[in-house]
């Protein structure tokens, strides 16, 4: 059976589009949708390529250039939080734009941080220079949520988990790929500038391939009103919450690591490149398996089981911080990054979920329910991402006030310890606790409807 093709006009929009439609899925939807997925990918990748620079950058910064531990800790810090802020408006920017177009965009928005910092990487710049050249660079961490906005648009339901943990992943891949560039550069003695010089022509190209193989679609409107009723929601915040134990802790983490490694054990920056990058390649690599795993058993469940192990493994990082066990620490920070990479996969499959549950919760069926449930989820993704953005800001500051009380990280990986029992809890409490057993006998059925519905998510 052959289903209706899309129909376009000028400028490569696509005004039909209905991924839900299987006939529609099978005999074009599905190969349109990859070949977005496959440069949006690309141009994510570049983003956080950008985003997470100024965590090689500083590794460059010897001490002729004059700063502190502290220092290079609150320059990383503000990258990190201008990331997480303009996540929100490029959440939106793919209604108004569409999302080739705002690809195209975004991409090129990169050479403004990365041709500056080639500008001023030099010892005798200033640190307020440095700090408003990282401010730039923060642009990069809102290509992520214009980019999963997008393709949250081109997927059936059934498919997102694997498609949105594919886009999120490759994206996320950015951040160990700079590293091992930045580590070859460092290895064969050459400067920051080098480093530079290879991203400025790689976001070109991203730019231009997204201008010849993507598409807009008519569909993903600009609506305020959702953006209103996702805000109002009180699953937005609570997905947020479990989002910045997740995410946050991956962006955190990719860029206080090899600050961690020279100031808590005393590597050199070439000795700390050579382990920095593992950890956020492994946990990049995963996302999509727990995106599959969250459309197989449910996102809740996985997410839950997921906060057990992180827990756990902080608990032997404070162990391993304490007795300034290197080979402990990294291997178990290793397996810290893939659970926090296990975890942003199954998350970001819960929350369509929700708000398609949601939908059928108040009546809605077919149709009518996918268009609400979609509704929601592209608008609450922007402020999701946007909020779990803010938990790398937690965690360098964390680890700032670590190093300044007491000398070490050990103070920091407490407070991440307490953090993820409670995701724990609110997972538990929220998606999966059963009701049935407190409520009237009149209300178990649908209470119990509505905890399964919610724990499949």
């Amino acid at each position: 059976m052959t289903g209706p093709a899309p129909t376009r006009r000028s400028g490569r929009w696509i005004e039909r589009w209905d991924p839900e439609d299987e006939a529609f899925w099978q005999a074009t939807g599905e190969r349109i949708a990859r070949r977005n997925l496959w440069f949006s990918v690309l141009s994510e990748h570049i983003g956080f390529s950008v985003w997470t620079l100024w965590s090689v950058l500083v590794l460059f910064m010897g001490p002729e250039y004059g700063l502190t531990p502290a220092d290079k800790f609150l320059l990383t810090s503000v990258v990190t939080l201008v990331g997480a802020v303009v996540r929100v408006p490029y959440t939106f920017a793919v209604a108004v734009f569409g999302g080739r177009n705002w690809t195209i965009i975004s991409a090129s928005l990169l050479l403004i941080p990365t041709v500056a910092a080639f500008v001023v990487m030099e010892p005798g710049t200033s640190y307020s220079t440095f700090l408003l050249v990282g401010l730039l660079a923060g642009i990069g961490g809102g290509n992520f949520a214009s980019s999963m906005t997008n393709i949250n648009a081109f997927f059936p339901l059934r498919k997102k988990g694997w498609a949105l943990g594919l886009n999120a992943g490759g994206g996320n891949i950015g951040v160990p790929v700079i590293q091992l560039a930045a580590l070859a550069i460092i290895g064969a003695s050459g400067g920051p500038r080098v480093l530079l010089g290879i991203y400025i022509p790689l976001i070109v190209v991203a730019a231009v391939l997204a201008a010849l193989f993507m598409d807009n679609l008519s569909s993903v409107k600009n609506d305020t009103g959702a953006a209103k009723d996702a805000a109002r929601d009180a699953h937005t915040w609570i997905m947020s919450l479990l989002y910045i134990g997740t995410f946050g802790s991956f962006i955190g983490y990719s860029f206080a690591f090899g600050q961690v490694l020279t100031n808590g054990f005393g590597r050199t920056p070439l000795q700390a490149a050579y382990l920095t990058f593992i950890g956020p390649l492994l946990g990049s690599l995963i996302r999509p398996l727990g995106g599959w795993l969250a459309d197989r058993y449910g996102g809740a469940r996985i997410t839950l089981w997921n906060y057990v192990g992180m827990a756990a493994a902080t608990a032997v990082l404070i162990v391993a911080s304490m007795q300034k066990s290197l080979p402990l620490f990294v291997s178990v920070f290793v397996v810290l990054f893939v659970l926090s990479g296990l975890g942003n996969g199954s998350t970001f499959k819960m929350i369509p979920g929700i708000f398609q549950a949601k939908a059928l919760a108040k009546g809605l069926e077919g149709e009518a329910a996918v268009a609400h449930g979609r509704r929601l989820s592209g608008a609450s993704m922007g402020l999701i991402g946007a909020v779990g953005a803010l938990g790398g800001v937690g965690i360098n500051m964390a680890f700032r006030q670590s190093f300044l009380s007491y000398g070490s990280g050990t103070g920091a990986f407490v407070a991440f310890l307490v953090y993820y029992g409670v995701c724990f809890a609110v997972t538990w409490a929220v998606y999966l606790r059963r009701t049935a057993a407190r409520v009237p006998a009149a209300t178990a059925a649908s209470e119990a409807k509505s905890q399964l519905s919610y724990a499949e998510v």
